[in-house]
């Protein structure tokens, strides 16, 4: 009984950080673990098995292989198609929605919804649309397209392999095809048709000019000889005052840089471009002695130094951003790059930039060159906002790129090697054939799920050993023995629907795959359906931003509040369990 007292006691603590958000999930599924292993709940030999779990494995595979079809321009190819649709917003939505979740069938799904996202902002300029009318279909659609393969989400991956652990066959690759095929057909059919009229027209930046008035906030300076700024480094500069500005641009007779070095030297006759509003300029000219370079406050012609550029991009749940300020982060110093703004729920932050902490979804605004801006975004795990070229990809590239995969789908789907045998050799295939390089494979894996998925698998495996699982399950049907056992399967799909919008989705799978066993158990019902049912509730987070990351992404770009997540997710939750239930009873009977 005190085992059990422990692991439900680690379990709430963990949900209240989820919940809280104030340490990232990696963190807290760690924390979870070391209080399982110190209080001898399992050994330390198991305490780190996790990592080699077949899930893990998995998960980590898929992503390299998506990234390798991404390189091969396969996906660029199919999502220029695009641009036909034209600008009625029944078709936007559907084109956009439909697209994301036939790649998130068979890609990791934020990395879908990063490749449309720049395409949905674009169509919704074109359209002279809201953003808010686009974003929120085309994260949910990502969601749905899950559903359909064994590889299209975590949590799929993670039920196939606990079946097999608990004498049963692993579900296959299009195993969940029945179930989850039916409910994206629905769901995005309810988007499409209705769906999107639920989402606020709220207004959002269409460009970045709307978001991000750059040239308001710009001025052009000399540095006079009188100037007691002279013989000092910029960064005096920036810290002569307690004004917020920044020198984005350095030009002189020998020089014409942009994101200039903290440390180069002023000199008399220089001319500076200053960040600032007009009270921190005026302040900053009156203390360092500076003159202004002109009559009129210069626009952005002023940043169009030879391959310098302007580029905005979304903070990610697992970028090294979070939480962190602009000054800690020293951005131009460690990346050659000039934060100008930042936004959050589509409007622009007004404090100080050097003091503002990053959150997962703020849009952020750099000023560098071209390399050194790419380079930076990809270092600080962002994504561009701006609409990359498609390229349209060799077609002998695209050739190996897909018949690797394919080859992997059919050996999947056929069982004729393990899951995880059958992507490790995909990827080790793509790396081989040159279709992504070793360090682009190490850069696509989210390390910050792959350490949530193996702390919390032996969490979860405690909580069956402790005999927790059980007692949850004996609860649940106790409460519901009155009830027919299609009432019990909806509990397990809406229980686990709600924990998966309140903590990481592969979190709540893996919690709640052995009390869905338990209770089939107690039943004396097949497990199948009762996990199928987890499957899906973990997969279809629709009523929180926070649930995962597509829907955090796109908070931002379509300036959402929380509660906007409810207008159109509290419906389509209705219809997934509405149709799911039905599918999974009759594909797979109780």
């Amino acid at each position: 009984m005190i085992n059990q007292l422990i692991v439900f006691t680690v379990l709430l603590l963990s949900l209240i950080l989820f919940i809280q958000g104030r340490w990232r999930y990696d963190l807290v599924a760690l924390m979870a673990l070391l209080a399982i292993s110190v209080t001898g709940l399992i050994t330390g030999e198991q305490a780190f098995l996790g990592f080699g779990h077949p899930a893990v494995v998995t998960v980590a595979a898929v992503l390299v292989v998506s990234r390798g079809l991404q390189n091969a321009g396969v996906v660029e190819v199919i999502a220029k198609w695009l641009s036909r649709v034209g600008n009625r917003t029944t078709l936007q939505v559907a084109s956009l929605s439909g697209l994301v979740a036939v790649f998130s069938g068979f890609m990791n799904n934020v990395g879908a919804l990063a490749l449309l996202m720049p395409v949905g902002l674009r169509m919704a300029r074109t359209g002279k649309n809201s953003p808010s009318i686009l974003m929120m279909p085309l994260a949910f659609g990502s969601l749905l397209g899950g559903l359909i393969t064994l590889i299209g989400t975590p949590p799929n991956i993670i039920i196939a392999t606990f079946r097999a652990q608990n004498g049963g066959e692993p579900f296959r690759m299009f195993d969940f095809a029945p179930v989850g095929l039916g409910v994206a057909l629905a769901g995005l059919i309810f988007i499409a048709l209705i769906g999107w009229r639920l989402t606020p027209q709220r207004k959002a930046h269409g460009s970045r000019e709307e978001l991000f008035e750059v040239k308001d906030y710009l001025i052009e300076v000399v540095v006079p000889e009188k100037s007691k700024m002279v013989g000092k480094f910029l960064r005096d500069l920036e810290n002569s005052t307690e004004a917020d500005i920044m020198v984005l641009g350095l030009v002189r007779a020998d020089l014409n840089v942009s994101a200039p070095s903290n440390y180069e030297t002023i000199k008399s006759g220089d001319v500076l471009v200053i960040q600032g509003d007009s009270e921190d300029i005026k302040t900053l000219l009156d203390a360092a002695e500076l003159e202004v370079a002109g009559d009129k406050k210069p626009g952005e012609e002023v940043l169009d130094f030879e391959d310098t550029s302007l580029l905005e991009a979304i903070v990610t749940m697992d970028s090294p951003m979070l939480n962190r300020t602009a000054a800690s982060l020293n951005l131009r110093w460690f990346y050659g790059v000039n934060l100008l703004a930042v936004a959050r729920r589509g409007l622009r932050l007004k404090e100080r930039l050097k003091n503002i902490r990053f959150q997962p979804g703020d849009i952020i605004l750099l000023q560098g060159k071209t390399d050194s801006l790419q380079e930076a975004v990809k270092a600080l795990r962002c994504l561009p906002l701006a609409e990359r070229g498609l390229k349209i990809g060799e077609p002998r590239r695209i050739l190996f790129s897909l018949a690797i995969f394919g080859i992997a789908l059919i050996t999947a789907a056929f069982g004729f090697l393990p899951i995880q045998v059958t992507f490790v050799s995909a990827a080790v295939a793509m790396i081989v054939t040159n279709l992504i390089t070793l360090r682009e494979a190490y850069e696509s894996i989210s390390w910050p799920i792959i350490i949530l998925l193996g702390a919390m698998i032996p969490v979860g495996q405690a909580l069956e050993s402790t005999g927790g699982a059980q007692t949850l399950a004996n609860l649940l049907l106790t409460l519901s023995s009155q009830m027919s056992p299609i009432i019990t399967l909806t509990i397990v799909l809406v229980g686990t629907m709600l924990l998966s919008n309140v903590i990481n989705n592969a979190a709540a799978a893996v919690l709640m795959a052995p009390i869905a066993v338990n209770i089939s158990e107690g039943l004396y019902a097949s497990a199948n359906p009762f996990l199928m049912a987890v499957a899906v509730g973990a997969s279809c987070a629709f009523l929180t931003p926070i649930g995962h990351q597509s829907n955090t992404l796109v908070m931002g770009p379509g300036g959402y509040k929380f509660k906007d997540y409810w207008r159109l997710g509290l419906p389509l939750s209705i219809i997934v369990i509405a149709v799911s239930i039905p599918l999974i009873l009759h594909f797979w009977p109780l």
